[in-house]
């Protein structure tokens, strides 16, 4: 198992130990899992499976590290760039894979399961493009496979919850109708993940998959958040064109600098995320399909956003923060 070290990662070990499988967690040797957590924390984290250390970049550690001689049976990958930028990304999504997936078939490894991103679907980032070229050196291996594409998680919706509780304003680019999702726990994509390892239908497919219920814009998010907190909905419009400018203005001053040509990236994937849904696409037409973007589990993003108001619940963001 690569990438144990996210909350994805956590409930896909948590779904897989539950299910009777033997796991074992190859982890960076200072791992940490997330804001709130210590490395120390590993084995309480992560109970039920076998820690090994060492780096997911270097190929003969992954080999010797990792597989250790032995034997295993499935490749669990939840393992994803922190940044999303450039150099992470085909360090991570791309070349880091490609070693795992190397001595997966020295091994003798039958199946790899991989966490990918429903965004691929239109990619005009870099670290899209990262994650495609390793889809496709997967289904050209000759490996089964079971290729996972998640819409949103719903961490990375929960950016706003302490500033509308504060008082101010939701926000939202251009109406808050431009996109919409079908948000997805970490719990249930955990065990969809889980499930691919023994259901046949999952195998040597691309699975796109959702959380229960029907679609939801930004918009609507906000409106339940003060719903839940007895409020009167009140948001704020930014333009998309104020990320282009700040787009281009990063783009420009990142020719003489590395860290603003990382910012102008993160800047670009902000936009994206502001202005394509996380649905399926329907590649005759060009458009998102809600209806076609299956649905799997029964937690919602507003249960989830009850859970954050009364403190039974909180989120690991990290590097996915926005606001």
């Amino acid at each position: 198992m690569l990438g144990a070290n996210g909350t994805v990662g956590r409930a896909t070990v948590k779904a897989l130990v539950d299910r009777g499988h033997e796991v074992v967690c190859f982890l960076r040797s200072r791992a940490g899992f997330g804001v709130d957590h210590e490395p120390d924390q590993n084995s309480r984290l992560l109970h039920g499976a076998a820690l090994r250390f060492g780096d997911v970049t270097d190929p003969a550690s992954v080999d010797a590290d990792g597989f250790h001689g032995e034997k295993f049976d499935v490749l669990v990958s939840c393992l994803a760039s922190r940044t999303g930028v450039p150099r992470d990304a085909w360090a991570i999504d791309y070349r880091a894979h490609c070693h795992a997936l190397k001595a997966a078939k020295a091994d003798g490894v039958e199946h790899m399961v991989l966490l990918s991103a429903i965004c691929v679907q239109r990619p005009l980032l870099e670290f899209q493009k990262a994650k495609l070229a390793f889809e496709a050196e997967l289904i050209a291996s000759g490996m089964t496979y079971s290729i996972v594409r998640p819409t949103a998680f719903f961490k990375s919706l929960a950016g706003q919850v302490d500033r509308v509780r504060r008082g101010k304003p939701f926000l939202v680019f251009g109406d808050g109708e431009l996109t919409a999702c079908k948000p997805i726990s970490d719990r249930d994509l955990g065990e969809f993940i889980a499930r691919c390892l023994d259901d046949p239908a999952c195998q040597n497919r691309i699975l796109p998959i959702g959380g229960p219920g029907e679609a939801i814009t930004p918009r609507q998010q906000g409106e339940e958040l003060f719903r839940l907190l007895g409020r009167e909905p009140k948001f704020k419009h930014v333009p998309v064109a104020l990320l282009d400018a700040i787009i281009a203005t990063l783009s420009a001053l990142g020719k003489v600098s590395g860290r603003l040509r990382d910012k102008a990236e993160l800047a670009r994937i902000g936009r994206y995320y502001a202005t394509q849904s996380m649905l399926v696409l329907d590649p005759k037409t060009g458009r998102y399909d809600a209806a076609a973007t299956p649905s799997y589990g029964s937690d919602t993003l507003f249960d989830f956003y009850a859970d954050l108001l009364s403190g039974k619940a909180k989120v690991e963001r990290g590097e996915h923060a926005v606001f």
